[in-house]
């Protein structure tokens, strides 16, 4: 579904990412860890068109350089670990800006990443398109409000929510978008740890349809290994595996690049639950 050749990303002199290959496969829920600076969130900005890059970046055999605006995002979705959401637009509007891509004359010509057009959208008064959806449209958007269980909040303003509740608000945007590949990037970095459940188990839950993929940023050594079919591990912008999760989050892998015993460590804090 995804490939990126020799992807590599410079700021003046500084390299971010070196020369990164991997694939993402229908099924697959890849996840890239590494400590900080490895060139993580980088690589998913680069996938999504979000900054300067050598190499190639291909979606189902396209290069994503060619595609439109409108076109990335009917095939690529992304949720971003931060949303600012200064104005008072109710849940189902907010989901509904999913689909702003499929609605013809009116799609975002202007937006370079699927990001820009969520930042945009929510700052911006209300457009005209949330009152003209079709029959498709507004199905879609059901759909996505009663998978990420928003069904009864439809109407309330986003900014009465809390955290674990804009999360998924605007999880029901990407799904409402409805694209073939999901993007994440640290979704739930600052939720709590039932909003971090709930987050995790609705993407296993989407991605159970064919002709799905996520790939999500992660930190958490744990969520990868729980929810992860693959695991891209990367260090000072280069990958040092990629595979399995089995094969990869291992001492041999690990331990070098965050150089301590992660295995140990992560036996020490399960540890103090026993008993």
């Amino acid at each position: 579904m995804l490939q990126v050749n020799d992807l590599t990303v410079c700021y003046g002199d500084l390299t971010i990412v070196d020369r990164l290959s991997f694939t993402a496969e229908e099924g697959q829920w890849l996840m890239i860890v590494g400590p900080n600076g490895a060139g993580k969130s980088t690589t998913l900005n680069a996938i999504t068109q979000g900054t300067a890059y050598t190499g190639q970046v291909l979606f189902e055999g396209e290069d994503m350089k060619k595609k439109k605006a409108a076109e990335r995002a009917s095939c690529v979705g992304v949720l971003m670990q931060n949303h600012f959401a200064e104005y008072a637009f109710s849940v189902e509007e907010v989901a509904a800006l999913g689909r702003y891509a499929y609605s013809g004359s009116r799609r975002i010509a202007d937006r370079d990443t699927a990001s820009e057009r969520k930042v945009a959208a929510v700052h911006l008064p209300r457009p005209a398109f949330l009152a003209g959806r079709s029959d498709e449209d507004e199905q879609a958007v059901e759909n996505a409000l009663a998978l990420t269980g928003m069904i009864f909040q439809r109407k309330q303003s986003i900014l009465t929510l809390s955290g674990g509740e804009l999360q998924r608000t605007f999880l029901a945007q990407v799904f409402a978008q409805d694209p073939k590949l999901l993007l994440l990037d640290e979704p739930t970095n600052h939720l709590d740890l039932v909003y971090q459940k709930q987050v995790f188990e609705l993407i296993e839950k989407w991605l159970q349809t064919p002709g799905r993929a996520v790939i999500s940023v992660v930190h958490d050594l744990s969520l990868a290994k729980a929810y992860g079919t693959k695991v891209l591990l990367m260090n000072h912008g280069r990958k040092v595996a990629c595979g399995p999760a089995a094969e990869v989050l291992v001492p041999e892998h690990l331990d070098p690049v965050y150089q301590m015993d992660v295995g140990g460590w992560m036996r020490q804090m399960l540890g103090q639950w026993d008993g």
